[in-house]
């Protein structure tokens, strides 16, 4: 299978972080990396440009990790609590979701993609639970999510 060499303009989740060369499957570069505009091709031009952006790529991510520590306090103080409609035997209607825990941090003032929040598998009963929140490439903070009878 062909490989690609490609540098990173933006951190990718499991393959690297912005300014790192990378060699990924063809179809991967074509398809994801280069439409999304998160890798250039590997080539003279454009490491030197990445050389010129190196200092901004580091501010850049300095400043990322210094806000990804500031949410861990906010995130360590939270309590979430989502109602859901469930049977005598505490089985969901439904399921709760990245998404909908998202949506109920953000309501108590915390602002989280969905994609950071980090569930097995959907949660279908009644309890209360730990969830991992990935908020940078090296920093994961939990939370924990009270699922009570609506």
């Amino acid at each position: 299978m062909p490989q690609v060499k490609l540098i990173l303009l933006e951190d990718v989740e499991n393959l690297g972080l912005a300014g790192e060369e990378v060699s990924v499957a063809a179809g991967y570069a074509r398809n994801y990396l280069l439409p999304k505009s998160l890798a250039a091709k590997a080539t003279p031009g454009a490491l030197r440009v990445l050389e010129s952006r190196r200092e901004k790529i580091e501010a850049q991510r300095q400043k990322d990790v210094a806000e990804a520590k500031a949410m861990v306090g906010k995130i360590a103080e939270l309590k979430v609590s989502i109602p859901m409609q469930a049977s005598d035997d505490d089985q969901l209607f439904g399921s709760v979701t990245e998404r909908v825990i998202a949506e109920k941090m953000a309501e108590l003032g915390v602002e989280i993609d969905h994609n950071r929040i980090k569930l097995a598998e959907p949660i279908k009963t009644l309890g209360e639970y730990t969830v991992d929140i990935k908020l940078h490439h090296d920093i994961v903070t939990t939370v924990q999510v009270w699922v009570v009878r609506a």
